[in-house]
């Protein structure tokens, strides 16, 4: 009886919110994280070389005369694996453990290895799929830890992860980096006021194991809701063979739309229509934008992308999914949570 009604206190939030976890409190503790007697040392250890942010990661944190946003944090540490059975990813990792180890970067043979050597993680793993098990065990642990994109291959995943950090009281968050491009982030800070719409698009190549966007469309979905904002209600996606067409209708009217770009060139960007004037968001920015995030999260405890944010991007991506499936019939973001919720 009791599973039952927090069931419906689940579904009651996510109708309320439009995220799906109550979680806004469940964050709050973590602030005072860097005042605790667990604050983080600079030890950095990374779960998964099947992915180039691994390598770009380290070379920014393990480069000597790094600089000081980095605060002396330095890997120490990583576990290559990783997915094995997707092979663009675990194709990877031989030349990437031979990249890191020229950086003095030590080998675990185990994540258990791992977290016994370091104090922060980032979790690289490319596939998403294995990210809760892998997350669980650096909970666990008690280890403040950056899980990179997609936070899981699905919403179910995804919400177990958010829900487990609250558990072990561990901080968390995920992201890409297309969220902290000069750009979006100077559109977000009001450079065009109000947000009254956005257009984004990026390149969205499939992997069989993950729901569509979940694989690389997440980038442009991530710049969308960057400028936009959480509050989706329903989401629409056009059957195209050769381009995703999202379109997603916020609470207070608003539109915001995807297109994920499967032929021709591949760039990222988007224009954001607001009520001061209308901008272009811009390109990809680097990765250094975002591991300064990464950084001050570890020193602070506190995550600069909010779990209902994260969660709620994942629901537009499996709502998207469904209506193609339905020939663009409108999913709304709270039916996402609740099968969510009941796939657990």
């Amino acid at each position: 009886m009791k599973q039952d009604y927090n069931r419906r206190k689940f579904i009651r939030a996510a109708a309320i919110a439009g995220i799906g976890l109550g979680m806004a409190e469940s964050i709050l503790p973590f602030s005072s994280y860097a005042n605790s007697t667990k604050k983080a040392g600079k030890r950095v250890g990374i779960i998964g070389l099947d992915t180039s942010h691994s390598v770009a990661f380290t070379k920014s944190l393990n480069t000597p005369g790094a600089g000081s946003q980095y605060k002396g944090y330095t890997v120490v540490a990583a576990y290559p694996y990783g997915s094995k059975d997707i092979q663009s990813s675990a194709e990877r990792i031989p030349g990437y453990i031979e990249d890191v180890k020229k950086l003095g970067v030590a080998i675990s043979p185990s994540i258990k290895d791992l977290l016994s050597k370091v104090d922060v993680v980032l979790l690289e793993t490319n596939d998403g799929r294995m990210h809760l098990a892998q997350a669980l065990e650096v909970f666990k642990a008690g280890k403040p830890v950056f899980i990179d994109k997609p936070v899981a291959a699905t919403l179910a995943d995804a919400i177990a992860i958010f829900k487990a950090a609250e558990k072990y009281k561990v901080p968390v968050f995920s992201s890409s980096s297309l969220r902290f491009s000069n750009g979006a982030q100077e559109i977000a800070k009001g450079k065009v006021g109000k947000v009254l719409g956005a257009d984004t698009y990026s390149p969205s190549k499939y992997e069989p194991t993950h729901t569509e966007l979940f694989w690389y469309g997440i980038h442009g979905v991530e710049t969308l809701y960057t400028v936009m904002g959480t509050g989706c209600k329903s989401v629409v996606q056009v059957n195209a063979p050769n381009t995703d067409l999202v379109v997603g209708t916020w609470d207070n009217g608003r539109v915001g739309t995807f297109r994920g770009i499967h032929e021709g060139k591949q760039v990222y960007g988007g224009t954001v229509f607001g009520e001061k004037g209308v901008s272009e968001i811009g390109n990809f920015g680097g990765y250094d934008p975002l591991l300064v995030k990464i950084i001050e999260f570890f020193e602070t405890g506190i995550p600069p992308v909010s779990s209902q944010e994260t969660l709620e991007i994942c629901a537009f991506m499996e709502a998207a999914y469904e209506s193609k499936k339905n020939n663009g019939t409108p999913v709304t973001i709270e039916s996402r949570f609740k099968k969510a919720l009941a796939a657990k």
